[in-house]
């Protein structure tokens, strides 16, 4: 079977969707990280539904890349970047999978209840209440959402070589775009 030459459309819509999804819950995590009083709870009421929501939207994903292949890599890309585009991606998987599972995980151990996109419904807890244990899923919760976040820029950089640099069909491809925009012939050239 040829390789598609650009991603599905909802393939596209998913990455893109969590793009934006994935940069609030960083940045509210930060915030969440420096706020005391009502602004707290605000956030972290909007932050444990939106990871949720990431969880779910990540599997999918999963699903989605399973049953429509992303396009092929150009083919004179060197062994090292082939490498390192399918381990980033891969480990962006992992921690957009993983992150909100740790964070469930350390409010199970917290004792805290987490509930399902602001209604009375709450999440079953998955681990025993342990103060522990929360400490350090918290600290690994934290380490990690850096982590994800330096891969993000990680990420962007890559696509950004791709499209401004390489100009091959990598960042085309998560476009929609088959082939470079044509250049007109009635524009001067130096």
């Amino acid at each position: 079977m040829t390789p598609p030459l650009v991603f599905a459309r909802s393939a596209r819509f998913l990455h893109w969707l969590m793009a934006v999804l994935v940069l609030i819950m960083l940045f509210v995590g930060v915030f969440m990280a420096s706020s005391v009083g009502a602004a707290y709870h605000a956030l972290v009421a909007f932050h444990r539904p939106l990871g949720l929501a990431i969880l779910i939207l990540a599997l999918l994903r999963l699903l989605n890349r399973m049953l429509n292949p992303p396009p092929a890599l150009p083919g004179d890309l060197s062994p090292v970047l082939v490498l390192a585009a399918h381990a980033s991606h891969w480990a962006l998987y992992g921690l957009m999978i993983a992150l909100p599972l740790i964070g469930w995980a350390m409010l199970s151990a917290g004792g805290y209840p987490v509930p399902l996109f602001g209604s009375d419904v709450l999440l079953p807890p998955i681990l025993p209440r342990n103060a522990a244990l929360w400490g350090w899923l918290r600290l690994a919760h934290t380490i990690l959402a850096f982590g994800l976040f330096g891969l993000i820029l990680a990420h962007s950089g890559a696509a950004l070589f791709h499209g401004l640099i390489r100009r091959d069909t990598v960042l085309r491809s998560m476009m929609g775009q088959r082939k470079a925009p044509s250049v007109s012939s009635s524009q001067p050239t130096d």
